[in-house]
């Protein structure tokens, strides 16, 4: 017997909860804190920095890929990070970059889904 499904969209992953990674920048070590809130593929939320907490923008979940904004003030100008990630069970790949002007160097930052107490 053979049956096709036609039409049924992939399941996203859910990414809703805290996540949480470390990264070098330069002799420092910079831990970053996500809360995601997904509803159906769209995603909202902060990532909670060492200068405050920073919302997200522009959130979404497809399949096992994950994107989202970050709009900032950086020595007096307002920059646009732009970050994609792969999602892999309870952690996920982050890579951010800067929507135009020249490159920031950001290594990819591995966060890991922190367990609700």
């Amino acid at each position: 017997m053979f049956v096709l499904f036609l039409g049924v969209p992939a399941f996203a992953t859910d990414v809703t909860g805290t996540w949480s990674g470390t990264v070098s920048m330069g002799d420092d070590q910079i831990t970053l804190t996500y809360n995601f809130k997904q509803e159906g593929d769209k995603v909202t939320g902060f990532v909670n920095t060492p200068g405050g907490d920073l919302q997200l923008n522009d959130g979404k979940v497809e399949g096992d890929k994950l994107s989202f904004t970050v709009t900032f003030e950086m020595n007096g100008n307002k920059s646009k990070f732009l970050a994609t990630g792969a999602i892999k069970g309870e952690e996920i790949t982050l890579t951010t970059k800067v929507e135009s002007g020249p490159d920031y160097p950001s290594p990819p930052l591995t966060i890991k889904k922190l367990k609700q107490q």
